[in-house]
């Protein structure tokens, strides 16, 4: 492989859409371009703004490029999005949006017909959250224009098939609670072909592998190199958990934070999945089977913090453990390990707003340090994305899982996974602070309090 150094990453975030410039030399991101990112509400359904975002992505690659020269393109995207396009590339149907609730209204027919938890590692989640529940959806409200579907693509080569006019698809996307993958067999799932979908299914290739160079009228435009190579891209969990694969010894868990908290667990304890509680499999960039758990941690962040101060101080921290303040779940019902617990405020009357926000920041640590016991989770965690900047998050995720915690240094850790794909070098230890379990008893107690006061919710 040609030696790299400068990639340019496609972030597209649930929430935000990022276009990182990252240097493989240092691991660091040395140029972003962000905008947020909101579902369309015109058309058939709520469906992703492909079109703004496009503008965005080619408007931010052809800046960046100005300023330094790209290397190579990545792409990482969310999960549970997928693109149906007809023979000449065009939308053959709007990319659905996965919070969109059309798809519960076939979920009689849709679980007659998925394949069983045992064989695909996806557990039953509602809305759009299981991708063939949206594609099975679609087929039947609109059987016209799913006919004309030439190919159903992952959402991170849909970008990739704009950029090259190849077509594929890529494990990390497919076995993202989809349905459409058995991670056991590395191929697609029965239900594919009860539905006869196979046929539509472009062609799986690596992550890493090159798809081919920019089209030619892109370049023109935007001023990139002709040659510019671009890679088939994965799934942003994934994209976080790559670098910790290619340099972590195991056992060792990755919590990848944004609108979704995902944990992953390589190496840990041998424990029995529950899909009722939002544990999955994953696959990994390297194609093998990841024991997973997620809820929807930044969402609930977000709502629970829009407009309030997270300004704090150690009297506060004090205060919380001391009076056992607790948010109980769930803020986001639906999914998430109790998915059908409703949030609850206890012991928290009078609180002012620095005790709130280390309370709130208490519960997403608690609600992670589930995530991780639910899938056998061991050795140290290491939290990317906006959550490792919070202080608060860090220390009670010790407390919790009594092991150390790393918080990673990286803005955003899905930009420097998916930029390795680039590169055939090694690569060393992430860099990122080591918080270790707190040695006062407040904390360990606080921990006990609100896991007693869960069950009895429950």
């Amino acid at each position: 492989m040609t030696m790299r150094r400068h990639i340019a990453v496609i972030d597209i975030g649930k929430t935000n859409a990022k276009v990182a410039l990252v240097d493989l030399a240092s691991l660091s991101e040395v140029a972003l371009r962000r905008m947020a990112n909101a579902p369309a509400t015109d058309g058939p359904y709520p469906h992703h703004d492909v079109e703004r975002l496009w503008s965005f992505i080619l408007d931010s690659l052809a800046g960046i490029n100005r300023e330094q020269r790209i290397d190579a393109i990545s792409i990482t995207t969310h999960g549970a999005t997928g693109v149906l396009v007809d023979a000449s590339g065009e939308l053959a149907l709007p990319v659905l949006d996965y919070e969109f609730t059309g798809p519960d209204t076939l979920a009689a027919d849709y679980d007659a017909i998925r394949s069983a938890f045992v064989e695909t590692g996806t557990p039953r989640l509602p809305i759009g959250l299981n991708l063939g529940a949206q594609y099975f959806w679609q087929q039947r409200r609109f059987p016209a224009e799913f006919a004309k579907a030439a190919a159903m693509l992952m959402y991170p080569q849909y970008w990739a098939l704009r950029l090259t006019g190849v077509a594929a698809n890529e494990v990390t996307s497919l076995g993202c609670h989809t349905d459409l993958w058995n991670p056991w067999k590395a191929d697609f799932s029965s239900m594919v072909d009860r539905l006869g979908w196979r046929h539509l299914m472009a062609p799986v290739r690596l992550a890493k592998d090159q798809l081919g160079p920019i089209l030619p009228a892109l370049a023109r435009q935007s001023g990139l190199d002709p040659q510019m190579p671009v890679l088939c891209g994965l799934h942003d969990s994934n994209a976080s958990l790559l670098p910790h694969l290619l340099s972590d010894t195991p056992p060792f868990s990755v919590v990848s934070t944004g609108t979704w908290v995902v944990s992953m667990a390589v190496g840990g304890r041998q424990v029995t999945l529950d899909p009722a509680r939002d544990t999955l499999v994953n696959v990994n960039a390297l194609g093998n089977p990841v024991l997973s758990a997620r809820f929807m941690g930044g969402r609930e962040f977000s709502v629970l913090t829009e407009g309030q101060s997270e300004d704090w101080t150690e009297a506060d921290i004090a205060a919380v453990l001391a009076r056992k303040a607790f948010l109980l779940p769930s803020t986001q019902q639906g999914s998430g390990p109790f998915p059908h617990q409703a949030a609850t405020w206890l012991d928290a009357e009078g609180i002012n707003a620095g005790q709130r926000f280390a309370a709130i920041s208490f519960y997403l640590a608690l609600m992670t340090a589930t995530c991780l016991e639910l899938i056998g989770a061991d050795g140290p965690t290491t939290v990317e994305g906006p959550f490792a900047r919070n202080r608060l998050f860090v220390s009670m995720l010790a407390a919790a899982t009594v092991r150390a915690v790393i918080a990673s240094e990286a803005a955003t850790g899905t930009s420097i996974g998916a930029a390795l794909l680039a590169s055939d070098q090694g690569m060393t230890q992430g860099k990122g602070e080591k918080t270790e379990p707190p040695t006062d008893p407040a904390w360990a107690n606080y921990v006990r309090s609100w896991r007693i006061a869960v069950d009895a919710q429950g």
